[in-house]
């Protein structure tokens, strides 16, 4: 079994991790994602994300453990994965022709220790015609997203500017996700292939 437990069942935070060369398990988390009232953008997602990699650490005290969230944030509304497809045409009606920011938080459990850390990136959309609209929704991939899109599928067509992370926007932040194992004797580049000729 590897070291390292995913707490989420997020197939874009799996191919991140699998894409800077991790080994590990994937694990869900089950809580309640109700925003507290008065709660932050900010404070929500990483609070979130530290209840996730928690609640699998007290499982496998022996692993660490990776939490996360990511939440689209538009006048400061939170914009959670839609309820509807008329949820998912408002949102993105509401995103057309503007910046909004997505916050993603990352959390490194084991046992009862807990570290993490937040990342705001902006994204600008151009304006979006009505039949855009209506086509992406139909296509159904915007119903497990929040902010009803997904910038590494179809909805990446609607981006006209980013500024920050790209792979937070996809759900998991890697530079800070592989600073946070790196402080927690878990280095990235360990699990790295190595070519015949660099081992001579």
């Amino acid at each position: 079994m590897p070291d390292l437990i995913l707490a989420s069942a997020s197939p874009r935070r799996a191919e991140l991790l699998q894409q800077i060369g991790l080994d590990f398990q994937v694990q869900p988390a089950d809580i309640d994602e109700t925003p507290a009232s008065s709660e932050t953008p900010e404070h929500y997602v990483e609070r979130l994300a530290r209840e996730k990699a928690l609640s699998i650490a007290r499982q496998y005290p022996e692993k660490l453990v990776l939490g996360s969230d990511t939440s689209v944030i538009h006048y400061e509304e939170i914009l959670g994965k839609p309820e509807s497809t008329e949820q998912a045409v408002s949102m993105l009606q509401a995103l057309s022709g503007s910046t909004h920011q997505v916050l993603t938080a990352v959390a490194l459990a084991k046992g009862a220790e807990c570290w993490s850390r937040v990342v705001t990136t902006d994204v600008t959309f151009r304006e979006l015609e009505a039949a855009e609209i209506s086509a992406y929704v139909a296509s159904g991939e915007p119903m497990d997203k929040a902010g009803s899109y997904g910038i590494q599928g179809l909805g990446g067509i609607f981006v006209s500017a980013i500024k920050g992370s790209y792979s937070a926007v996809v759900g998991l932040p890697l530079q800070e996700t592989a600073a946070l194992l790196a402080q927690a004797g878990h280095s990235v580049i360990q699990s790295w292939p190595r070519t015949k000729e660099s081992q001579q």
